[in-house]
């Protein structure tokens, strides 16, 4: 008997969409390890397979050592990197399954990856040139079922094709130009390190380097400021002088003098209510962010959590752009099963009131899928982190059907000797969305109850000497919402392609700082080849890429121009490269000491490092002139020491910080002698 083969991204999915189809309870079948599922439904026998993500990578057809190489192709990814060697036998179970199936159905997630790796599935192992395509935004069943039975009848091509150029796109920009740099140190030092840049990682780590610089450069200048402090009523009032910011310090000491021991007199007192609207529903990069400032989670982790809850059929798929809920949702069915949980009870209650449900809709806008909502489905054996993610969105979804919140500025103007001093305060009237969304990071600042003609005695008037500040460095959530705004990489990419400036030691620290490395990479290229890292080139590429989506242009055309642009970067490149090389290789030698230098040896007085042991695998501390001086200190195994930059408070010693998967990063002392050493050892837990 013929079957309908049913092609999901991920073993999960291919589960909850079987149990969602099955007319009885599916079959669960395994093949060397592999489950695929067996199903009726409506009397039609379907099997029900899965990928592992991609099953195929762009690699090129025959490896060359030198640059730029154009020649690539699909190829299974089990051939191009031994680490995906476990997903031939993927390959193996679909490909069977195809033998006895003559319909074929797509039902990976609908975005530019998912597109990709279920049309690459259907025309390589299923041998077929088109499928049904399934398009939804949630694992419920409901959706699930709506999704097969009125399933697109072609796959959705222009989607196919963005994303395809989109990796061989990302393949001979980021392999080349990573070759490139590779190659460079090598042919001047004869010494291999490995190097990465890509088309929107260059872009990104130049950004960073640029913030570095604008820190390095900034020049703080002096300012002064008046502050009047008294109590009134219990309340402590703060006033500025109306001149704010005094950069004539004589300016401000003539006023101080003026009004030291001066009674003040309220002159004016002036109140305005403001309605604030409740926040958007979330789109992938706003819910990182507010993670990130919530719960100082990382971007690259909110979006796996969000995946997880996704797969379990909690949230709605979280790779969108869009602020926008549909009005084809079920906003009262979706609110009320959200009720169901204890938590979220009492505000269901209030949502269901109203007369009206409509949500506070932001203006992005995603073609394939809604702003992210919960589900409604109750969540079991969540982890902390991942309770903390649906605890964010469920109260994000609730509180934008909520009411706006009525808040009152307030301004009062004090006379101190014919000197005016404002003191201006915000406070929330109705609560409104607040009560939904406890995230809401707005503080009450509330003024004493004066009235006009009051005399406050003898306030303490203080003139504060202060400077200007230097642009702050980004944070893993800033970086990337700057990223998007310049429309670098994809709501997808763009925390992996930050994670990645990590690794690569180009950046370091959570207040991300560009390394020796870093800067000195993004100075030789600017220098030598400054298109590899130009934002508005890689802007251009996004465009033409989008437009490929959008159908105003095709995949021939877009890649001829990468490759044409790309020739002439490397044909500079390779006039420079001995150049390149030489001052990349400098930095990698500074950037090595300084992300392994942990403080001063107690015997000699230079530097102690972290090193390694191949013979014994494993990290331990040791002066640098090691032939001479023989200081060394073990430390524990299973953890990456990095330097913490501070000294144990109860030795002197320097400290190390030891950083675990999934673990909280924790202070070790290398002392062995410590007295703290206990307090060391139960930090870890």
């Amino acid at each position: 008997m013929t079957h309908e083969l049913l092609i999901t991204e991920k073993p999960s999915a291919a589960q909850k969409i079987a149990n969602a189809l099955a007319d009885d309870a599916p079959l669960k079948k395994s093949e060397k390890g592999v489950p695929y599922y067996e199903i009726t439904h409506k009397g039609k026998k379907i099997f029900v397979a899965c990928a592992v993500g991609h099953l195929f990578s762009i690699a090129e057809k025959q490896k060359k050592a030198e640059y730029p190489n154009f020649d690539v192709s699909w190829q299974p990814s089990y051939l191009v990197n031994k680490d995906a060697a476990y997903t031939k036998k993927y390959v193996d179970v679909i490909k069977k399954l195809a033998k006895s199936s003559k319909e074929f159905v797509v039902s990976c997630d609908f975005d530019l990856e998912g597109s990709t790796i279920g049309f690459n599935v259907v025309r390589f192992i299923c041998n077929q040139q088109d499928a049904k395509r399934m398009k939804f935004s949630t694992l419920t069943k409901q959706e699930l079922i709506s999704s097969y039975e009125h399933a697109m009848p072609h796959l959705d091509f222009p989607q196919i094709e963005a994303g395809e150029t989109r990796h061989i796109m990302d393949w001979l920009w980021g392999v080349n130009a990573s070759r490139a740099l590779t190659n460079s140190i090598k042919n001047a030092t004869r010494r291999y390190k490995l190097m990465s840049t890509g088309r929107v990682q260059g872009p990104t780590l130049h950004l960073i380097v640029n913030r570095e610089k604008e820190i390095g450069a900034f020049k703080p200048e002096p300012f002064w400021q008046l502050q009047l402090t008294a109590r009134d009523k219990g309340k402590q009032l703060i006033a500025f002088h109306k001149g704010n910011d005094f950069k004539e310090k004589k300016k401000a000491e003539e006023i101080l003098s003026k009004t030291k021991s001066k009674d003040a007199i309220v002159e004016d007192i002036k109140k305005s209510d403001f309605q604030q609207l409740p926040p958007y529903p979330f789109d992938l990069t706003t819910l990182q962010t507010e993670a990130y400032r919530c719960f100082k989670i990382q971007p690259s982790k909110t979006l796996e959590i969000a995946q997880a809850l996704y797969l379990a059929g909690l949230i709605s798929y979280p790779r969108t752009s869009s602020q926008q809920l549909s009005p084809a949702l079920d906003y009262k069915r979706i609110i009320g099963e959200l009720g169901k949980q204890i938590a979220y009870k009492p505000l269901v209650k209030q949502l269901l009131e109203k007369k009206i449900l409509a949500p506070n809709n932001g203006k992005k806008t995603d073609p394939a899928h809604p702003a992210l909502y919960s589900t409604g489905e109750i969540p079991e054996n969540l982890t902390a982190e991942q309770q903390k993610i649906y605890d964010l969105i469920v109260r994000r979804t609730l509180a934008t059907f909520a009411d706006p919140a009525i808040r009152e500025t307030q301004e009062v103007i004090l006379n101190v000797n014919e000197e005016p001093f404002i003191a201006k305060g915000t406070i929330t009237k109705i609560k409104g969305w607040h009560d939904f969304y406890k995230y809401a990071p707005y503080k009450e600042e509330e003024l004493p109850s004066l009235h006009k003609g009051e005399i406050i005695k003898n306030p303490l008037i203080e003139l504060l000497e202060k400077e200007t500040q230097p642009p702050k460095r980004f944070t893993p959530s800033s970086i990337i919402k700057k990223m998007e705004g310049l429309n670098l990489g994809t709501k997808s990419t763009r925390s992996n392609i930050v994670d990645t400036l990590f690794e690569r030691n180009y950046v370091k620290d959570t207040s991300i700082e560009a390394t020796s490395l870093g800067i000195k990479t993004i100075e030789t290229l600017e220098k030598y080849s400054p298109e590899i890292i130009d934002v508005k080139l890689t802007r251009h590429f996004e465009k033409d890429m989008d437009q490929i989506q959008e159908q105003k242009k095709k995949k021939e055309q877009v890649l001829e121009e990468a490759k044409k642009t790309l020739t002439k970067i490397f044909k500079t490149f390779k006039e420079n490269e001995l150049k390149i090389g030489k001052a990349l290789a400098e930095a990698n030698v500074e950037t090595q000491k300084e992300s392994s230098t942990i403080g001063k040896c107690s015997k000699c007085g230079k530097d102690l490092r972290i090193m390694y042991s191949k013979k014994n695998k494993q990290y331990f501390i040791s002066c640098e002139d090691y032939q001479n001086c023989k200081t060394t200190y073990s430390i524990p195994k299973y953890a990456l020491p990095k330097p913490a930059n501070k000294q144990c408070e109860a030795c002197g010693f320097p400290i190390v910080k030891m950083i675990r998967k999934g673990k909280r990063p924790y202070d070790y002392c290398v002392n062995p002698n410590c007295k703290e050493k206990e307090k060391y050892y139960n930090s870890q837990s």
